[in-house]
């Protein structure tokens, strides 16, 4: 199985795939077992982190043992020591983490190509795979991200604005006497209480920003673009875009699960020649090592 982690600022997904058989000499993992969300906190030690991992295969009766490859996109610089040590202790196994240097067969055209959130390049690798280009993934997390893919496929960059629950919260905090409430689409626009018009105001009020950026976003890229939404409130606010035409939730997971593929299927060819060489040696029938 294939173990893949997205860790973001608020929050922590984990997926675990199955293995498929194809007829190539790459492995490939299509089948998503399992997925949690977890809070994301820095102070954990790498033990807590390791018993709630175990704990969650425990429940989803997945053996830990069966993991033989881990993945990781992480906005969090503080945990990557952290969790790298989480997945040679627990799982036994080196994970990749993607970062510069890591084959994700998409050219990024960025000023600073470094500068770019892991997350983002795994949404883009994904959208385009799965979708084509052009396209535009809008990612629903603490920030909220436009990722734009060119026709060919290449990143070409976006928008990032604040997350509809740090606006909340920015409004929440600086009010004494307006109510926390929970983030939903209301029934009508027109508030009959202070609930409901705090609803009102931030559901609209974020769809507007958000179909105010895809509508200027569609016109660079071409009427043809397709949008994808992906994240934590994605379907909420997929359902009343007028632009986002798909939601995904697992997204940024068939992402991870796509990159560590193109990579691992430049290592495969390794191990088999290793094996042959011993197979050689052991024969006595090699003239040299094997290429």
């Amino acid at each position: 199985m294939l173990l893949v982690l997205d860790v973001g600022n608020t929050n922590t997904v984990l997926g675990v795939f199955a293995k498929e058989t194809k007829a190539t000499s790459a492995p490939h993992y299509g089948r998503l077992l399992a997925n949690w969300r977890v809070s994301t906190i820095a102070t954990q030690t790498v033990d807590e982190y390791g018993v709630l991992f175990r704990n969650l295969f425990a429940m989803a009766q997945l053996e830990v043992g069966a993991i033989n490859g881990i993945v990781i996109s992480s906005v969090v610089p503080p945990l990557d020591s952290t969790l790298r040590q989480v997945c040679e202790r627990y799982f036994n196994s080196k994970p990749l983490f993607i970062e510069p240097g890591v084959k994700t067969g998409m050219p990024v055209h960025y000023d600073n190509p470094a500068e770019v959130g892991a997350d983002r390049i795994v949404n883009a690798v994904a959208a385009f795979e799965k979708f084509g280009g052009p396209c535009v993934v809008v990612d629903f997390g603490t920030a909220t991200t436009f990722d734009c893919v060119s026709v060919r496929g290449e990143y070409m960059g976006g928008v990032i604005s604040p997350g509809i629950g740090i606006s909340a919260d920015a409004l929440f905090e600086r009010t004494a006497r307006l109510p926390r409430v929970d983030i939903r689409k209301p029934a009508r626009v027109v508030g009959s209480n202070t609930v409901g018009s705090l609803q009102s105001g931030l559901y609209y009020g974020y769809l507007g920003l958000v179909d105010g950026i895809l509508e200027r976003l569609v016109e660079e890229l071409g009427a043809e673009t397709r949008v994808i939404a992906t994240g934590g409130l994605a379907s909420l606010f997929g359902t009343g875009s007028k632009h986002i035409s798909q939601v995904d939730e697992f997204l940024t997971l068939e992402g991870l699960r796509i990159i560590w593929e193109r990579n691992a299927s430049k290592t495969v060819p390794m191990v088999e020649a290793s094996v042959v060489e011993r197979a050689t040696a052991k024969s006595g029938s090699g003239k040299g090592r094997s290429k």
